[in-house]
Order: structure tokens, then sequence, then C-alpha cells
């Protein structure tokens, strides 16, 4: 129903942002919500993909076009529901996903939470060979996040952030201790340290 949204951010929390627009506040789940901090009380542009169930209608925002087809393209794999797909999103480096697809590397795909030796199997049987149209940079933010709050603040938000990805509790705690030897100077910073963390380890 929706391609994009233009709107006002405001507000950012770990799960998901608010575009408000012609007097209505659009929640929208995000790969990483962070990202758009800069933005706070500015216009934005959101590329949105709209899920109905039985209860619930859901939008899930994306930077770009690209981007968001990604995603159309994830969520057409058996075993790839909205969330799993976002958490696969977050990590910035979708050119190394698109190879590791390509490269049949399934061990790459299962550091990502909810995807597991079959799921990872059917990501590449369905996508192997047609992502290549896709013009995929790297997950980048609107620029730097100027902010008051403290190291603290933004490492347990970026903690928050990879638990509404779906990240268990034991990699939470190894990734919070990494954040914690390298002061950042934002939340989005922290999110993309810790995701790039995830996928190394």
């Amino acid at each position: 129903m929706f391609e994009y949204i233009i709107g006002k951010v405001t507000y950012v929390c770990p799960a998901y942002l608010v575009l408000e627009t012609n007097g209505v506040g659009y929640l929208i789940y995000s790969a990483n919500p962070f990202r758009y901090s800069s933005k706070l009380n500015q216009e934005a542009k959101v590329y949105v993909h709209q899920a109905v169930r039985e209860d619930a209608i859901t939008l899930y925002g994306f930077k770009d076009f690209d981007e968001k087809q990604l995603y159309l393209k994830l969520l057409s794999v058996s075993g790839i529901g909205p969330k799993s797909g976002l958490a696969i999103l977050a990590n910035e480096d979708h050119t190394g996903l698109i190879q590791a697809i390509e490269n049949e590397d399934t061990a790459f795909l299962t550091k990502f939470p909810g995807v597991g030796k079959k799921t990872a199997g059917q990501i590449v049987l369905d996508l192997k060979g047609k992502l290549g149209d896709l013009g995929i940079e790297e997950m980048g933010s609107y620029g730097r996040e100027e902010s008051q709050l403290s190291s603290d603040t933004h490492i347990k938000e970026a903690i928050e952030a990879l638990e509404a990805l779906g990240y268990g509790a034991r990699e939470v705690k190894q990734v919070e201790k990494e954040l914690k030897k390298n002061p950042k100077e934002s939340t989005d910073a922290y999110l993309r340290e810790a995701l790039k963390w995830l996928m190394k380890k």
C-alpha cells in the first residue's frame, strides 16, 4: 500500500521510530531506529513495507528503495519472518550478506538471530543469483548524532536494540563487555559496532 512516508521524526527507541505526517504519527519498526536520531524533530523520508495479519497491521521502515527490496526478498524465503528479516538487515554489510548467499556460506548466515542451518540453506536456495540487481550500499545513518547522553546510556540503548532484534542474553552480555572497551559518540555507533562484532565472533 505504501512505498514511502515523508514526515517529521518525533520519537526514536530501540525497536522503532515514530514519523508524523499530516497530524498522524506512524509507528515504524526499523533494523536500526537510532540512525534517525540526528533527524529528531526534522523531516525524513522512510521507505516502508506494510505487513497485515489477522491481529495486527505493522509498518517496517528502510532508508532507501534497495534496502526495502532486499528485505522483501528475504521475506520471500520460507522461515524468514518480519522480525528475523530486520535482524539480518541490521548488519550494515549488505554487500557481505549478498556475497555470503552467492558463496553458499551458511555458517555466516546462521550468525543472525532466528536463522538456523535449515533456514540458512533455504536462503541460499531461494536467493542465490537473484540479488545482483540491487544497488546495495552500507546501511548509513543521516549524519552524526549530537547527544548529551552518557556512554552508559548509549550502550544500554544499543543493547536494548539488539534484544529487540532477537539476540539472546548470552550474546548480548558478551557484546556489552566489548562495547565498554571502545567509547563511541552515539547509540547508532555502538549498535553498529555491536553488530560487526557479533558477525565476526
